[in-house]
């Protein structure tokens, strides 16, 4: 029977964390938790401080199984607290773990970032189903991506990685550059620059530039990776030729580095024949839409600078399904039929509520007559909100949607400026929605959800499958 490896040995918690354990000689953890909802025996429980403090609930680690904890030095030991780690401050601790997991790697691992307003979730479970299938793949956990989430996904990556995928974000400025240097990719990926978190910036451009910090994190020659018809593909080149990195472009256009010719588009999927550096093949993607197509494009541009097998890898994305949130498909029972929904309730931004819709409009009327729209704000967009969320009106034109349910307020400006037969039903808030547009679902339909999580769709979403079907089944 083989002996599970630890996560990390005590000495290497000593070496990384430069502290020596209170209260316990030889411990050994299997793996690092932050939440002691779903921390597991055995789990280094680590007592950050952020909407609530970890110190509170470090006996409840213990109680569940928690091998150690790692805490501040002011910590007041309780009683049932076994060994303890005492650092200034355990997220400075989690970092140095992080560190020390991305230094352990062997020379032959290979490591990708990936940044963008829109798409890195999708591109990083992209990556993480096809590297995956060549080797030991670890991949930042749901959108593990900001100042804790990067480095607890690093502490939680074994010595025997072959290949790490790193989701990197940010609202502000100079957010990712420490968090790229931490992962050191050797291939970084910028998804695209849209108009996302203007709250926080003056202008796209200095989004596209806040973006162009992840190239800070590659190495000489390494791999930046563009789309090349946004417009800053330029911008960013250039930041990454100044960087010492290699840019290199992606997209649906011949004049990308890596594109794809014979685009075809259906609500099943689609298919393309991927090109680059004189070789192309055939690729079927099973999740529908441009922006998909996009973004496997972006990860076959990744898959190729890290020098893997790239039609074998990529095979992977003809049976990758859409995450809950971000496109899942679930069939309602709505009396003797069916209607279809379509759940991207987890986040949203102007780029990515277009290509929402353009997904919802390519949804044959055969198939599902009536196609309804359910939004909700989209936030962080500054002074800019009501301009970008009334602009909205030409994609659900575009998509020829059928009716609309709106909620926030500055959704009101879109729903506002639509005809009153594609008026469905408005409200403040999101709690209220839901039963509205219940009343008005009818077999036939096709009901698709999108907003920043900030607005909380994601109740409806859950809702409606209860409502019409436990969970819904799977589309």
């Amino acid at each position: 029977m083989d002996v599970m490896k630890p996560l990390w040995t005590s000495d290497e918690l000593i070496a990384a964390l430069g502290v020596a354990p209170d209260g316990g000689g030889n411990v050994s953890v299997s793996g690092i938790s932050i939440d002691t909802r779903t921390l597991q025996a055995g789990d280094l429980f680590v007592a950050l401080k952020d909407q609530r403090d970890g110190h509170d609930f470090v006996s409840a680690a213990f109680k569940g199984g928690a091998a150690a904890a790692l805490v501040s030095e002011g910590y007041a030991r309780q009683p049932g607290d076994r060994v303890l780690f005492r650092v200034s401050d355990p997220l400075d601790g989690l970092v140095a773990l992080g560190v020390a997991a991305r230094a352990r790697l062997s020379p032959k691992a290979r490591v990708i970032g990936v940044t963008g307003s829109a798409g890195k979730t999708g591109t990083k479970e992209m990556l993480r189903a096809c590297l995956s299938r060549l080797g030991a793949t670890h991949a930042s956990e749901k959108s593990y991506n900001n100042h804790w989430g990067v480095p607890l996904t690093l502490a939680r990556m074994s010595a025997d990685t072959s290949f790490g995928v790193f989701e990197i974000g940010m609202n502000h400025a100079g957010e990712i550059r420490p968090l790229t240097k931490m992962v050191q990719p050797h291939a970084a990926i910028i998804t695209t620059v849209e108009a996302v978190h203007l709250e926080h910036f003056s202008s796209v451009e200095a989004i596209a530039d806040a973006k162009a910090e992840i190239f800070e994190g590659l190495p000489p020659g390494g791999a930046a990776i563009i789309k090349n018809d946004n417009p800053f593909a330029a911008r960013l080149s250039d930041r990454a030729r100044a960087l010492g990195a290699k840019p290199v472009t992606f997209g649906l256009d011949p004049n990308a580095d890596v594109h794809a010719s014979a685009f075809r588009a259906s609500d099943d999927g689609s298919d393309m024949t991927l090109a680059f550096g004189g070789e192309s093949f055939p690729v079927h993607l099973a999740i529908p839409g441009r922006h998909i197509a996009e973004n496997a494009l972006a990860a076959a541009a990744a898959l190729d600078a890290i020098g893997v097998d790239v039609p074998a890898a990529l095979a992977a994305l003809a049976d990758l399904a859409p995450p809950n949130g971000r496109g899942a498909r679930s069939v309602l029972s709505i009396g003797s039929g069916q209607a279809l929904l379509i759940d991207e309730s987890y986040n949203a931004n102007p780029a990515s509520m277009r290509a929402a819709l353009e997904t919802l409009g390519a949804v044959p009327r055969q198939k599902y007559g009536r196609r309804i729209a359910v939004l909700g704000d989209m936030l962080e967009l500054g002074g800019d909100a009501p301009a970008l969320h009334a602009g909205l009106k030409g994609a659900v034109d575009a998509a020829e949607v059928d009716l609309v349910f709106a909620c926030g307020p500055h959704m009101k400006g879109l729903y506002d400026a639509l005809p009153a037969a594609k008026k469905g039903g408005y409200s403040p808030a999101s709690s209220s929605i839901g039963p509205v547009l219940a009343d008005h679902l009818r077999a036939g339909d096709v009901v698709m959800v999108k907003a920043s999580n900030g607005t909380r769709l994601g109740a409806v979403v859950e809702a409606l499958k209860t409502q019409f079907g436990k969970d819904g089944a799977a589309a």
